[in-house]
């Protein structure tokens, strides 16, 4: 098997598949597995290619096979033509359709699991929503309903001192709400402390709340402290667990599916093997009328131009760069750099700049058009494949996209990532082989076998069947492993009064 990967005839670098030692391969240096070496001598000042892109610039000369890294590479300026809507590529519908077993709700939206919530709207009501969920675990109340997946308390730092309007409100308040309709959730207990900013009532909008109907509410200082509103919520959950243990899995189609897609802890393999094989299964799934969401802004940064091309519309695409813009305007305005990302877990893993880094996160959104861009956390008007404006930060990302209706996540990792996302239930996916002999307890897929041979297609329709499999009850590593309970961290903006 050859020791070196070259992904594009003009790339001026090849990936070390394997570590090497000086005078291996093309090598005349040492070489970190997953990380770059050059293929022919690179001029000080000129562009470092990979994918056909550039990721960078050399800061030095570099003689063909030197390792090529951040000692002799930095970020470049870069600029991008924008041909809006010039590579779109309409799919035909699958030959057969597809379904999943999910649970049907009464707005017509499918869940792929079957959680009881108990949403806060305060960090005030944060740890008494947590002593009725442990409550609720101790006594083994769950067992007698075999419908219901567990109970989720969903809680987090913020909800008051904060303005009662503007950015950071509008953000907490679409994730809360967004939590409160995914519908993983058969039932929701909603649990404030009665003074917040944030009150219950804003947060359930018009949607009917009752003391006998699947979405319940009640407050601390109203049920008269810690203690009475611990028994009422027991008394609660056990109603509820009642009316969600009615509901059974049956089938739906894979337009129901709605699949969050993440990348983190990321390696110079994931580009090619992890990213682009999920983006394989993004594209079934869009071709069979369900709906994936790229996110993470970011981390897209310098590869926009790849996604603005399969803009359905000018529109779509424009929307697009006036997120980046944003993000620009923002850094600058905290004093940051949009190349702060790649992580130190990121470089060590062998990629150097954020152009390098989001040119192998993009291939996560396959090949299908692009049909919307989002705001963080709002609901999707459009189905197919979608962008949701989000940090990097996988676990702040990955609660904007469940908010915006995301009932599956997919989570691709080259270094390691460990976490789940309740109440979707999350597959990961590594992009090598030594992390999935190492980590296998909570990796899901490996994509690693994709250099020793594996066809991104085969692998990608295995990811996909995945999918179809986990939506319809199949049990996750992270989910066995009891992640979930603490991933909910909304996007916080503003200030704090």
């Amino acid at each position: 098997m050859a020791k070196t990967l070259r992904l594009n005839e003009i790339d001026n670098v090849a990936i070390a598949l394997t570590a090497l030692e000086a005078g291996e391969d093309i090598a005349t240096t040492a070489i970190p597995r997953s990380h770059k070496v050059a293929t022919v001598d690179i001029a000080a000042g000129a562009h470092v290619l990979r994918y056909g892109q550039i990721i960078g610039r050399a800061e030095c000369f570099i003689p063909a096979g030197a390792h090529v890294h951040n000692h002799n590479m930095s970020m470049s300026g870069h600029t991008s033509e924008h041909a809006f809507s010039s590579s779109v590529k309409h799919f035909t519908a699958p030959e057969f359709a597809r379904t999943f077993q999910g649970y049907h709700r009464e707005d017509g939206s499918v869940g792929t699991r079957n959680y009881i919530g108990v949403l806060t709207s305060v960090n005030c009501s944060g740890s008494v929503a947590r002593f009725i969920t442990e409550a609720v675990e101790k006594s083994g109340m769950l067992d007698n309903y075999p419908n219901v997946d567990g109970i989720v308390p969903i809680v987090h730092g913020s909800g008051c001192g904060m303005a009662n309007r503007g950015e950071g409100h509008d953000i907490l308040l679409r994730t809360l709400s967004g939590y409160a309709r995914n519908p993983n959730f058969g039932a929701i207990l909603l649990v404030g402390l009665g003074c917040e900013v944030l009150q219950l009532a804003d947060l359930v909008g018009d949607r009917k709340i009752t003391q006998d109907g699947a979405l319940r509410y009640m407050t601390i200082q109203q049920m008269g402290g810690t203690r009475l509103t611990i028994e009422a919520g027991l008394a609660h959950v056990a109603s509820l667990a009642e009316m969600a243990n009615q509901a059974h899995r049956t089938p739906a189609p894979l337009s129901a599916l709605t699949l969050g897609m993440q990348c983190g802890g990321s390696d110079g393999y994931s580009g090619f093997t992890a990213n682009p094989a999920l983006g394989v299964a993004s594209d079934l799934l869009v071709q069979h009328g369900g709906t994936s969401i790229l996110s993470e802004t970011s981390e897209i940064y310098g590869a926009e131009h790849l996604l603005t091309c399969r803009a359905v519309s000018t529109d779509v695409g424009q929307a697009l760069l006036d997120k980046i813009s944003w993000w620009e305007s923002y850094c600058a305005l905290h004093g940051a750099k949009m190349d702060n990302n790649p992580s130190p877990g990121n470089k060590r893993g062998g990629l150097t700049t954020i152009l390098e880094k989001s040119l192998g996160a993009v291939a996560k959104g396959g090949q299908a058009p692009l049909s919307g861009v989002f705001d963080y956390a709002a609901p999707l008007t459009s189905k197919g494949f979608v962008f949701m404006d989000s940090p990097g930060y996988d676990p702040c990302s990955v609660t904007g996209q469940v908010a915006s209706g995301a009932n599956l996540i997919a989570f691709t990792t080259g270094r390691g990532s460990v976490s789940g996302y309740k109440p979707a239930p999350c597959i990961k996916l590594s992009s090598n082989s030594d992390l999935f002999s190492r980590m296998g307890e909570d990796i899901d897929i490996n994509c690693g076998d994709i250099v020793e041979g594996v066809s991104l297609a085969a692998k990608g329709a295995e990811i996909f069947e995945t999918l179809i499999d986990v939506a319809s009850g199949q049990e996750t590593k992270s989910e066995g492993l009891g992640f979930g309970g603490v991933e909910f961290v909304p996007w916080q903006i503003g200030a704090v009064l």
